[in-house]
């Protein structure tokens, strides 16, 4: 007799692991106030999933107080028309590939809570009950930065740098001319050769036509 038993007890222990859901979401989410944020729950079914199948969500706040369900889901959505959630709910999942995620729209301080996420598909309809645990606050102003901002950082930062290092070297370029140019700076033999030759030639010819007319000059005025 206690071998029928114990066999009993572990045929029905294998029928009910048979018949039976597994369900998994994640322990804690974070969400900012008036920003969408999605709570997942996946699930696995032994059996094909029909029209039977149900999923239920449901709320209670933080501080306690009665649990509410806030979405019921049967071959199309029933979103809660009532209570903390109403209008706010909407269906994300997609039962076919296991998925039974809903969003919260514009969600607030008060939305903070525990959800839970129950799927039944009978046969299949014993399962764990996981928990979600949701938190809510402000986002602050270092998160408040998109992608196109990052990216707009990441493309124009590096070529204002470039920009900046130019105008500080050609800033001290005309620094140094300027502070030659005070200081009575000359040209260097290199800079003088630089200049075309017919200018020196006209120079020497020109101080040697002056030294010959002073001569000149000087020759006339002496007495005879």
């Amino acid at each position: 007799m206690r071998g029928w038993a114990a066999g009993g007890l572990l045929l029905l222990y294998g029928v009910c692991n048979a018949l039976s859901l597994e369900i998994n979401v994640d322990p804690e989410v974070q969400a900012f106030v008036d920003e969408q944020v999605i709570l997942k729950c996946s699930f696995r079914s032994f059996s094909p999933i029909t029209q039977k199948l149900t999923v239920d969500w449901t709320y209670q706040p933080l501080t306690g107080g009665h649990m509410e369900t806030i979405f019921h889901y049967q071959s199309v959505a029933y979103p809660a028309v009532v209570g903390t959630f109403r209008d706010r709910i909407s269906w994300v999942g997609n039962v076919a590939k296991g998925d039974a995620s809903i969003a919260i729209q514009n969600p607030m301080m008060n939305d903070n809570g525990t959800f839970t996420c129950a799927v039944k598909n009978p046969p299949d309809v014993h399962h764990n009950i996981p928990q979600t645990k949701l938190t809510v606050t402000h986002r602050g102003f270092s998160f408040q930065l998109t992608s196109a901002v990052l990216l707009s950082i990441l493309v124009f930062l590096p070529s204002a740098i470039v920009v900046i290092l130019l105008l500080v070297r050609m800033g001290r370029k005309f620094g140094v001319l300027k502070h030659r140019k005070k200081s009575g700076y000359k040209k260097s033999s290199i800079e003088v050769s630089d200049e075309p030759e017919h200018t020196e030639q006209g120079t020497c010819l020109g101080r040697m036509g002056t030294c010959c007319w002073q001569c000149v000059d000087t020759d006339d005025e002496e007495p005879y």
